[in-house]
């Protein structure tokens, strides 16, 4: 890909006010491609492209994720820059997968911190999982974030270019003082080398994998499981869920009642409507 052509891409995403991730990851899908046939993108055929995806499902075996980001790329860079019409260039849609989240119970998130021998990263994922932030919402975090008066904790820029506040639970501010008092950060509240950087997310993900394994959690996934968890288990409190989608930074409701699927005990608490025309009380016994 040319300069030129690179950067009328990035300036059209600029425009789209896309967020510098997006903008990278959408650059560097066009730019696997033309690395790919060693061609510029624009001197490409449908054919080829199609080729190319089917190469990183197949023989790539790339997560469905993955796959859908460099989808999106070239959507955005042949339909939007180059505008080459359907009848040119065409990724039919996938059906999304429906997937539950796998979280931790509440007794295994209190193992995990306690399994978290380093103060740092100890503190970053009780924030993750305390106020229901992102990795890279948590790593971004600096000390004037933290409202302490107002036991808030200011989002800036999150998901979607958004500011929000999410709750600043009181073991969390404390664990954040003992923090602040050793470590004295800097601008990141979560430094990497440097004080100047924030962590990076790899990091934090080692973190977390290396506390799951110390105490002996199979369960759960990466990270983010941390968030579905304060989701789920407000839900399981009662939490009002427009409430919690404000803290989560969801842009619709429908996103929020996701977790709805996941609450357990929402589900233990349900009656059957079976039960109610019998007139008698559930049998908890035993089959």
């Amino acid at each position: 890909m040319s300069t030129a052509l690179r950067q009328r891409f990035i300036d059209h995403m600029t425009v789209r006010r896309l967020s510098p991730k997006t903008r990278e990851s959408y650059t560097n899908a066009v730019a696997g491609l033309a690395a790919y046939y060693r061609k510029s993108p624009e001197k490409l055929n449908d054919d080829q492209i199609q080729a190319y995806l089917l190469y990183l499902i197949k023989q790539r075996r790339l997560a469905w994720s993955s796959c859908n980001v460099v989808f999106s790329g070239l959507r955005c860079f042949y339909g939007e820059v180059l505008k080459w019409e359907q009848t040119r260039f065409s990724i039919p849609p996938r059906p999304r997968k429906k997937q539950l989240p796998m979280l931790l119970s509440i007794e295994e998130v209190r193992r995990l911190f306690d399994a978290t021998s380093n103060p740092k990263h100890r503190c970053l994922l009780m924030t993750i999982y305390g106020a229901g932030l992102r990795v890279s919402e948590a790593v971004h975090l600096k000390p004037c974030h933290i409202e302490s008066s107002r036991m808030m904790i200011r989002v800036e820029q999150g998901k979607g270019m958004k500011d929000r506040y999410t709750l600043l639970p009181e073991r969390l501010l404390q664990e954040l003082r003992s923090y602040y008092t050793t470590y004295r950060p800097d601008e990141y509240l979560f430094f990497g080398k440097s004080k100047s950087r924030p962590l990076p997310v790899g990091t934090a993900q080692k973190a977390y994998y290396h506390a799951k394994k110390r105490a002996g959690i199979t369960g759960g996934r990466g990270i983010h499981t941390l968030r579905h968890c304060f989701a789920t288990h407000l839900m399981d409190m009662g939490v009002d869920i427009y409430a919690i989608k404000h803290m989560m930074g969801h842009s619709a409701i429908k996103t929020t009642s996701g977790y709805l699927h996941a609450s357990r005990q929402k589900i233990a608490n349900v009656i059957s409507p079976l039960d109610r025309a019998a007139g008698e009380s559930p049998c908890h016994a035993a089959f």
